[in-house]
Formats: C-alpha cells, sequence, structure tokens
C-alpha cells in the first residue's frame, strides 16, 4: 500500500519534499518495501532486494532505473554498500540546511528512513510520522488526533490529488483500501508451533544493541521474520 510518510510543500524555500512509502504484508506484520522522495522536480525512488547476493543498487531517479545521480534537486546524493544486501543512500541537506539529511538504509529486502534535522527542517511536516512539535498522529484536517495506528494508516494513503511518485502502479490504490495484516493476537498456538527461533534466542542476539527501545525492535522483527540475521538491521 502506499502510504504518505512525510509532505511539506514549503520545504526548502518551496522546492517542496513529498516522501511516500510502499509496504508489503506478510501475515501479520508488514514492512516498507520501498520508498520515493520528491524534492522539487525530483523523484528518488529506492527499494531493497530479497537476494543476499544481490550487489546492485535498485534505484529509480525521475522514473530512470539507476539514472544518474550527479544532482537531486541541487542536493547530493550519496551511495554506500559494505555488503551485497545492506546499503544506505544519503541526501545531504546542507546547501539548504547545513549538516542535515535524509538517510534511507537497506537490509535485504527491507527498507528504513531516518530523519537527521530540526524544526526548520521537518517543523511544518504532515503525514503519518505526525506533528514535530508534539509527535501527535493527525489526520488529514490537521485537528483530529488519530490513536489507531490501522486508521492512521487507512487515512495517509496516497489520493488521487497527490503525485505519483513511485514508477510502477501497484494495487492496492485509492479508493481501494489498504490489505490489513492478520490479528497478531488469532491462531497464536499455530505461530508458535510455526517458529523455529525462541523469544530467548532473539534476546540473546540483539543483547549486544545498547538503546532498548532498538533491543525491543529487534526482537520483535527476528521473531517475526524467523531470521537471525535482522540483528544486522539496527
Amino acid at each position: 500500500c502506499d502510504l504518505v510518510m512525510m509532505s511539506d510543500p514549503k520545504f526548502a524555500d518551496d522546492l517542496g519534499l513529498d516522501i511516500h512509502i510502499r509496504t508489503n504484508i506478510v501475515r501479520y506484520w508488514s514492512y516498507i518495501k520501498s520508498v520515493a522522495i520528491r524534492i522539487g522536480n525530483d523523484i528518488l525512488e529506492i527499494e531493497g532486494t530479497l537476494d543476499e547476493d544481490d550487489a546492485e543498487p535498485h534505484y529509480w531517479i525521475n522514473y530512470e532505473y539507476q539514472g544518474e545521480l550527479d544532482d537531486y534537486a541541487g542536493f547530493t546524493v550519496t551511495q554506500e554498500f559494505p555488503v551485497a544486501y545492506k546499503g544506505e543512500y544519503k541526501i545531504d541537506l546542507s546547501p539548504k540546511y547545513p549538516d542535515q539529511y535524509i538517510l534511507v538504509q537497506l537490509f535485504k529486502e527491507f527498507v528504513r528512513v531516518q530523519f537527521h534535522g530540526g524544526e526548520e527542517v521537518f517543523g511544518n511536516t504532515v503525514g503519518l510520522l505526525g506533528d514535530y512539535n508534539t509527535g501527535k498522529t493527525f489526520a488529514r484536517d490537521g485537528s483530529t488526533v488519530m490513536n489507531d495506528f490501522v486508521e492512521l494508516g487507512d487515512e495517509w494513503q496516497v489520493i488521487p490529488s497527490e503525485p505519483k511518485l513511485f514508477h510502477e502502479i501497484i494495487s492496492p490504490q485509492f479508493p481501494q483500501k489498504c490489505i490489513q495484516p492478520e490479528d497478531p493476537r488469532g491462531d497464536r498456538r499455530r505461530r508458535l508451533a510455526e517458529s523455529t527461533i525462541s523469544i530467548e534466542q532473539a534476546e540473546e542476539v540483539c543483547a549486544q544493541l545498547k538503546d532498548p527501545l532498538d533491543i525491543k525492535d529487534c526482537v520483535y522483527d527476528i521473531l517475526a521474520t524467523q531470521d537471525l540475521d535482522m540483528v544486522g538491521a539496527f
């Protein structure tokens, strides 16, 4: 499903910023499969890969696969791939906002987007991430607070009046609603029987992390994916 992660038409002296994510459902959980970032007239789309031996970068610049990244709306984009299945793209916002940047991290097929900047950079954004100052997750009307994250996702599904940033259109598209994951509380016995990795194993692997929230997320991700290597995403 295509969702509005962040949007600000006034970003960088009216260049404008739109960040859409495309999610993929795996039973009772989902993940970001790809991200498309528009600044000004340029669109950068990035996705990971299921193939651990695939060292090829998978990105589109203005819908062109592996196009030139020399100039992206006046900003510099750098790529780093220490191993085939793990990499990152850094959009350096220094020409407008010194030492601030957007970081897209890849681990296998999983995509993570991080924002390194203060209120001057991201203070006016709207979308799934909510209000910069309060952290409240608002509806599109800017006043209704939405605490149900399923409803929040439906609220911020990309609609026809918003730009189509991805090079390929994939169902569902509005007005067709996003596909919801299974209830994680359902059929617990079956899921436990299918698990090959225990909570104790996940906790042991994730204990090397320092941030308690990272440890918690790491344990969840390992149990969901049944992949101990997921610790490498943190």
